[in-house]
């Protein structure tokens, strides 16, 4: 196992060192951060998306929506809290005032046109059930970090314990989140999922992440997309 692991940091590095030499910033970074008004304009990063899953466009057409409420009601979703936002059956574009520190008590399923955007705050899903995107289009997810998401029953069935599960879903695009000590699995795109981005992410501290090195090293000399980092 150390032998694989070895030869395959040694071919994610090659692979690195050939296609991102002489870039000061990765494809999706270059598109957005050098912009020093990006805040004002957000919904830029929709434009910003690689690979399969480049079409995805979020809440782009939607106007932004602010939590301003950590707090989680599922069964009477708060105004400003991650949930109500994330269930609208209209286009939004999520962002959060500051940092904060979410605990949902049932997984949160996002609707379709959603952007979840954590850029210019620390955000943190974590210690419950997580996000599950169930036969929805359009949704980007950027810069949150998940960690201790965990397995539960509800009334309908059960939540699998994953940070992100993308069942039967397409135009999805996940950029600049961290994964972590989750129950199940890590990200599950699963069930006839198409369109499928995961751009510039952070794999660690789980039992499944060395296979996800070496499926996601293959997709990358496929489709030269995946910036990915992986730690066991």
């Amino acid at each position: 196992m150390a032998s694989l692991l070895l030869t395959v940091s040694f071919l994610f590095a090659t692979l690195s060192s050939k296609y991102l030499v002489g870039l000061s910033l990765n494809p999706v970074d270059s598109c957005w951060r050098g912009n020093p008004n990006w805040a004002s304009s957000r919904h830029a990063l929709a434009n910003c998306a690689v690979g399969f899953g480049k079409a995805a466009i979020g809440g782009k057409h939607g106007p932004i929506y602010v939590v301003t409420n950590p707090s989680d009601d599922p069964r009477h979703p708060k105004p400003e809290s991650l949930r109500y936002g994330a269930i609208q059956s209209k286009p939004l574009w999520i962002t959060f005032a500051r940092d904060m520190v979410i605990v949902l008590k049932y997984e949160l399923l996002v609707s379709s046109y959603k952007t979840i955007d954590g850029r210019g705050a620390k955000v943190e899903i974590t210690n419950g059930p997580c996000i599950t995107l169930k036969r929805v289009s359009h949704v980007i997810i950027h810069g949150i970090s998940f960690h201790g998401c965990r397995t539960g029953l509800v009334r309908r069935g059960s939540w699998d314990g994953d940070a992100i599960r993308v069942f039967q879903s397409t135009h999805v695009w996940i950029d600049h989140c961290s994964f972590a000590r989750c129950q199940d699995g890590l990200v599950d795109v699963i069930h006839s999922s198409t369109a499928v981005t995961i751009t510039n992410s952070h794999f660690t501290h789980h039992e499944k992440v060395s296979t996800y090195m070496y499926i996601f090293v293959i997709r990358f000399l496929m489709i030269e997309s995946m910036i990915l980092s992986f730690h066991s």
